[in-house]
């Protein structure tokens, strides 16, 4: 085959140019060698799949095992130089808040840095909104180039299961990942919870090596084959949180809406205030800083800038406040995030701790039950809506979540909901509005409406 000269890449066929190369990659709509004429007829010059065309293109084709890690391989050598330091975090829980607190830490320390995921980039006061926890590959290191470019060399991304297992962020040189927790989600999509671990192992089986740096939070139990994983590639480790080697956390007391945290650091004495509520956002600090540390931030220091962290939005943010009743939003959409919510927020409940939650339609449904069960144990009310029913029945999921809390009140309208609940707040109650977060739309079938819990708890709080 005669050289070609190739000017770009893409795998959405719409969007390629002259002399591009079109990836035709697998998808759950269809492989994407059914658009390869498309392509084309756009001025693809390539074709690169995994898959034989069904009739002759007219242009070459290369056939290669895994079309789609050839993708992302592709993309980063065409799009130039990515940030020295990059970081990836994985684990079902907390991802979002720990890129944003090494964010933050970073700033603290002098070192402007971005963080990438399910609420998009931010970089200083900049955000722009994204689609994807983790974006497509070419989307992905196009990002990346365009941070170093702007002279960001430090940059967190959010590792999701999807992304690794679909090879996303594949040809990323990482200088520290992290593993936060592990429970049950997306099976709708990786069947078991087997192929959902092995999906977040890669992070730490392929795409590390010797150089890089791994912070494990030593109190999940599902950490040990994140570790082993580590430490066959060559890496080094870092354990925190209780027991941890690195930042052992010894006591946790609430302080206000903040809870002292003391612990030893490499040996030597630790301690801080950390201004956020939940034991579980102790144990993210501790990985952000974990991270920190292993990027160039001198351990004091990082310590340190843990006492001015902001939660990320929809994060066991409290959004509304009168007198000891409080409301707080949450994106907690597992059986094993809302339990955590619900405990961090039970301290603070002089009186009812209340809950308003559903769970997304077209998803794993097996956790609607195992949610159901945990609201009724750790909530003195349970308020069960909707959250995106998608194309699947909302009546249906709200039944199955019901079928585990049957003395649940059930209000299908979201905004009724949550303004019901406020309406019946004691003086000292507190509601937590769980399973959306900072999303500010709702799917009901395929479209997608403008809905904020943020907003509508104001409203309901102001009227």
């Amino acid at each position: 085959m005669p050289a070609i000269e190739i000017t770009g890449l893409n795998a959405d066929s719409r969007l390629i140019g002259k002399d591009e190369a079109f990836f035709a990659l697998p998808g759950a709509r269809g492989h994407g060698i059914l658009y390869a004429h498309e392509a084309i007829g756009r001025g693809a010059s390539v074709v690169v799949t995994d898959a034989a065309p069904p009739s002759d293109p007219g242009v070459p084709v290369v056939v290669v095992d895994n079309v789609r890690a050839a993708y992302a391989l592709a993309a980063a050598r065409m799009t130039g130089a990515k940030p020295a330091q990059c970081v990836a975090v994985t684990g079902t829980n907390g991802k979002t808040s720990v890129v944003s607190f090494l964010r933050q830490i970073w700033a603290e320390a002098g070192i402007q840095g971005a963080s990438l995921g399910t609420l998009g980039l931010m970089v200083g006061d900049r955000h722009v909104p994204g689609e994807l926890t983790t974006p497509d590959a070419l989307s992905l290191h196009r990002t990346l180039a365009q941070l170093k470019a702007e002279g960001v060399d430090h940059v967190a991304i959010e590792a999701s299961s999807h992304g690794l297992d679909q090879h996303r962020l594949d040809g990323i040189d990482f200088s520290a990942v992290a593993f936060t927790n592990l429970s049950r989600d997306h099976l709708d999509y990786h069947q078991t919870l087997e192929a959902y671990r092995d999906a977040k192992l890669r992070l730490f089986r392929e795409l590390i090596d010797a150089k890089a740096t791994a912070v494990i939070d030593a109190e999940n139990g599902e950490g040990m084959p994140f570790m082993f994983a580590a430490l066959d590639r060559g890496a080094t480790v870092f354990t925190v949180g209780a027991g941890g080697a690195h930042i052992d956390i010894e006591s946790v007391e609430s302080e206000g809406f903040g809870q002292r945290v003391r612990g030893k650091l490499v040996g030597e004495p630790m301690e801080f205030l950390l201004p956020l509520v939940g034991r579980f956002q102790v144990d993210n600090a501790v990985v952000a800083a974990g991270l920190a540390m292993a990027t160039g931030v001198e351990n004091a220091a990082a310590i340190r800038a843990l006492e001015t962290l902001k939660g990320a939005k929809g994060r066991l943010e409290l959004v509304a406040e009168r007198g000891k009743a409080a409301v707080f939003v949450d994106y907690a959409h597992t059986p094993d995030a809302l339990e955590n919510a619900l405990e961090a927020l039970r301290p603070f409940a002089g009186g009812r701790l209340i809950v308003v939650f559903g769970c997304g339609g077209d998803r794993d449904r097996g956790k609607r039950p195992q949610m159901g069960a945990v609201a009724r144990k750790l909530a003195d009310w349970v308020i069960v809506t909707d959250d995106n029913p998608r194309t699947e029945n909302p009546a249906e999921i709200r039944a199955e979540i019901l079928a585990a809390v049957p003395e649940a009140t059930e209000i299908g309208d979201r905004a009724e909901a949550i303004s019901h609940a406020i309406a019946e707040m004691g003086a000292e109650d507190v509601l937590l509005v769980a399973g959306k977060g900072h999303e500010d739309y709702q799917i009901v079938g395929k479209t997608k409406h403008h809905f904020s819990d943020h907003e509508v708890v104001r409203a309901a709080f102001e009227a």
